[in-house]
């Protein structure tokens, strides 16, 4: 074999190693002609030799088998309905009077706040706020129609029925809604 054909390939081999690794110096220990690897060290991209990668840490970290399966997935538009959810599906409201009835409720049975959270396994803080106005999730209306035997969502049925008279090809204005809800 030629002798300067030998050295190239040496040198190529030497300079290289394996799997793409580069024989030089480690930027982080200082150790001289060894084996090191590019590793994001910070914000910093370092030669780092694979004792100095194990022991701070360096070598790319891998995603948990579910995290990786979830980023494979494709992505899919959600529907705007919820399952379960009472107030989406528009068939059933929570009446205007639902802290009123909260408290009746609550008092027939001779409970107090803290009695009716204890009882429904959620906070005190929930039963309050609940009972000062603040409309609650569809799980605490559940909890509450169940546990007090009361009736908080009910189908709402149009109260009135206003129709556009046919006559005209211009559709309803402004002005018509206002002459027809007496203003």
């Amino acid at each position: 074999m030629n002798s300067a054909i030998f050295l190239v390939m040496f040198h190529a081999n030497y300079n290289t190693g394996r799997l793409g690794q580069c024989m030089a110096e480690c930027e982080v220990c200082g150790a001289m002609k060894i084996s090191t690897r590019s590793v994001l060290m910070g914000k910093a991209n370092v030669s780092a030799c694979q004792r100095c990668i194990e022991k701070l840490g360096l070598a790319p970290k891998q995603d948990a088998p579910g995290i990786r399966m979830a980023k494979s997935r494709p992505r899919t538009s959600f529907n705007s309905k919820k399952r379960g959810d009472i107030m989406a599906t528009q068939e059933k409201e929570l009446v205007d009077d639902f802290a009123a009835r909260i408290v009746s409720g609550r008092e027939n049975k001779g409970w107090n706040q803290n009695e009716l959270g204890k009882r429904m396994a959620e906070t005190v803080n929930v039963i309050k706020s609940a009972e000062s106005g603040k409309p609650p999730t569809d799980s605490v209306v559940n909890k509450l129609e169940r546990v007090l035997g009361i009736t908080l969502m009910e189908v709402r049925k149009p109260s009135e029925t206003s129709r556009v008279s046919t006559g005209t090809v211009r559709g309803m204005t402004l002005g018509d809604f206002l002459n027809q809800s007496g203003e």
